[in-house]
């Protein structure tokens, strides 16, 4: 492997999380930088008893990933001697091995790329149902695509012209990187090879709407930014988080008013709708080899996440038109 390498890695109290995560990364890689952002555990004194360079994000400033990864980028560029590529990691995950080599390699061959990036899976894909879904949001094709997740290798001087990520985007702030890395007329590519293993560690309803709401205040933040991007996941929320409901509500206004024909119409084809969306979802995700009664599960969380998504874009909206920070929705 001839090119440089450094990794970063973002954590925020994700205790033995970090310590596995770290020595993952340790394993294949030398130089190393590790953003913290406020932790309370103990997650600063190990990384250090590691030899690690660690950056603690001041904590008058609102948190975010994009503001994490820029930090770590900040501390090579500080060192004099900017690596070819780097490697960033959330501090939850694993690295696996051998992804490094290859990632590199793919890189140096390919002068056309960006961003190389690869297949992430659930540590523990089957302590929830939560967890059975980000397991299968994160297992998509490879080859050339639009936008991937924050566990990414880039290209380092393509980093710096971009001036890193965004960091007022406070969730989907990954593509909103990759949209602008594309307009730099460098592409994205995922390998059809494992790079990191991630502890959703997600048991709880809670969390899963949380997580939910961020993604809703992604597609607002980032569709705003960007406004091609996520268009369709806007219309589906527009659609089924708010129209549908409304229009429910009218027809049971009509069914109270006593024209319960002309109520009764409306509330039954707005169910149709919401049935007719929840099939077409479980077809779709059969296609994708999911296994039918996983797949019945996922479509009706699919369903469901419209109405948090719905709450996320607004929360955006207000934000933005208070002239707020965008501070970050934790979910665990």
């Amino acid at each position: 492997m001839s090119a440089s390498i450094a990794v970063v890695v973002i954590g925020r109290n994700e205790g033995e999380r970090l310590k596995r995560s770290l020595a993952s990364v340790q394993a294949q890689v030398t130089r190393i930088v590790y953003v913290d952002s406020g932790s309370r555990d103990d997650s600063v004194a190990h990384a250090r008893n590691l030899g690690i360079e660690v950056v603690e994000l001041d904590t008058s400033e609102p948190f975010t990933a994009a503001r994490g990864r820029n930090a770590g980028f900040m501390a090579l560029q500080r060192a004099g001697d900017l690596p070819d590529f780097v490697q960033f990691i959330d501090g939850d995950c694993l690295l696996v091995p051998g992804w490094i080599a290859a990632g590199v390699a793919h890189l140096e061959s390919r002068s056309d790329l960006g961003i190389v990036t690869g297949w992430r899976s659930e540590i523990d894909r089957d302590r929830s149902v939560y967890n059975a879904i980000c397991d299968f949001e994160w297992h998509r094709p490879a080859g050339p695509i639009e936008a991937c997740g924050g566990d990414m290798m880039v290209r380092a001087r393509a980093f710096l012209t971009l001036g890193g990520f965004n960091s007022q985007v406070i969730a989907a702030e990954d593509d909103e990187f990759c949209v602008r890395m594309r307009k730099t007329g460098l592409g994205i590519e995922r390998l059809p090879l494992a790079m990191t293993r991630h502890d959703a560690a997600m048991t709880r309803l809670s969390e899963w709407w949380r997580r939910a709401v961020r993604s809703g205040h992604g597609f607002a933040q980032v569709g705003h930014l960007h406004s091609v991007h996520f268009r369709a996941e806007r219309r589906r929320v527009w659609l089924y988080g708010l129209l549908l409901p409304l229009l429910a509500l009218g027809g049971l206004g009509l069914l109270l008013a006593g024209s319960v024909q002309a109520g009764g119409l409306i509330v039954a084809a707005v169910l149709a709708g919401y049935g007719l969306s929840w099939v077409r979802t479980v077809q779709g995700l059969i296609r994708a080899r999911l296994p039918p009664r996983e797949a019945l599960h996922h479509a009706l969380y699919l369903s469901l996440s419209k109405f948090p998504n719905l709450i996320g874009m607004l929360t955006y909206h207000f934000r933005r038109w208070q002239q707020r920070d965008m501070h970050i929705i934790e979910y665990k």
